[in-house]
């Protein structure tokens, strides 16, 4: 028998909904996916040259559990260079993967009896990964009408003897709204006066659109760097889902517990992926631009397209690659017989019948709402969208 732990746990909702589309594709049907949060773009070539050279190169056995030196040095440029933030080696650890540093880090600061600030819409992982470690999310639910921004007055009501953290993400998976500096040093300086961590998930830091310029919490002073351990990795910026690199940045004596896991559990990440890694972030950056540019026309015909449809409203992104739509405005309506209850049910709709894959809101803690992730081509896009106003339109 399995334990408690794993049978209480279901699969990704992102990945599942992914494993149906492919399902559904190989029975031969044209299904549009908009449910994965991955590039189209191929990851580049001198990226893709570094790991065939590490291989020709016999760079194949192990590395340091938490990173290879030259991988964190890397790293240490990268948040000098975008954030204007000093760490030394012992406060930088190489992951598995983005999702293996956040889930690292939980294990490393919560357990039993801890409360963890989620704020809605939240990244679909990190309520299930707070629970592994033993902890309790508390959910703060955040308003398309304030841009979905978490304040600190809002975090306040929540407060108690044990809150232990702060998850912030931004730009957001799924809406893609940022936080302004106002909102950030007002949170900083609460955890700061209250002794709580701030997680601050900044994958997406370079997809950003209309000029807006990323602001780590961690740059806004001593004392709120102290208490900030930022995720990050290369997987959206470069393009590099697969190859399951991520890191983390943070005070060395929580950045040393997650190195102590890492080295019980996968050991150190992959030494061709780190190769490839190390290329990433010291080679050239101009494919990060032409990604954000193609990105910015995507999300504005996307946007515009499901505005324009009865009854749906859309948020417009500042950041990631995600449309975020409301369709309250369908519930209760029905389609062939069958009532829309709730947007779980309308995806159910729009995959099964009209062949479009997308994640319901409600896995992301916001009901009422769908993610759709653009991506994926401009061919893609319009074909998905003509296949929702056509689902709309079929609504009785």
């Amino acid at each position: 028998m399995v334990s408690n732990r794993a049978r209480s746990l279901k699969p990704s909702p992102t990945l599942a909904i992914t494993a149906k589309e492919k399902a559904l594709r190989a029975q031969g049907l044209d299904v549009v996916g908009f449910g994965a949060g991955e590039p189209d773009f191929d990851t580049p070539m001198h990226i893709k040259k570094a790991a065939i050279d590490a291989i020709l190169d016999g760079y194949t056995k192990y590395t340091p559990a938490a990173g290879s030196e030259e991988l964190k040095d890397a790293i240490i440029n990268k948040f000098k260079r975008d954030n204007d933030l000093e760490y030394g080696r012992d406060e930088v650890i190489v992951t598995c993967g983005g999702k293996h540093a956040l889930y690292s880090l939980f294990q490393a600061i919560f357990q039993e009896g801890d409360e963890v600030i989620v704020p809605t819409p939240y990244w679909v992982s990190y309520p299930v990964m707070v629970e592994l470690a033993g902890a309790t999310p508390v959910f703060v639910e955040a308003h398309e009408e304030e841009e979905f921004q978490l304040t600190a007055d809002m975090v306040k009501k929540h407060l108690t003897s044990k809150t232990k953290g702060i998850i912030l993400n931004y730009p957001s998976n799924p809406s893609g709204s940022i936080y302004y500096l106002a909102c950030l040093e007002e949170i900083g300086k609460l955890a700061v006066e209250n002794g709580i961590y701030l997680i601050s998930d900044e994958i997406y830091d370079k997809i950003v659109y209309e000029g807006y310029t990323h602001t780590s919490i961690a740059s806004l002073g001593q004392p709120i760097k102290e208490t900030t351990i930022i995720t990050h990795g290369v997987s959206k910026t470069y393009s590099m889902t697969g190859w399951r690199i991520g890191f983390a940045a943070g005070a060395r004596d929580i950045i040393q517990a997650m190195s102590n896991i890492q080295s019980q559990s996968t050991s150190n990440p992959t030494s061709i992926s780190q190769k490839a890694a190390l290329a990433a972030l010291t080679g050239p950056q101009d494919f990060v631009g032409m990604m954000v540019e193609e990105f910015t026309k995507r999300r504005d015909f996307f946007v515009s397209g499901l505005n324009g449809i009865d009854g749906v409203t859309c948020f417009n992104p500042k950041g990631a690659f995600y449309v975020f739509p409301c369709f309250k405005g369908l519930l209760d309506r029905t389609y062939k017989g069958r009532r829309v209850t709730s947007i779980a049910k309308w995806a159910e709709i729009l995959l099964e019948d009209f062949h479009v894959a997308a994640v319901p809101g409600e896995e992301f803690g916001k009901a009422g709402y769908l993610r759709l992730s653009f991506a994926t081509s401009m061919e893609v896009i319009e074909k998905g969208l003509e296949r929702i106003k056509k689902a709309v339109r079929a609504l009785d």
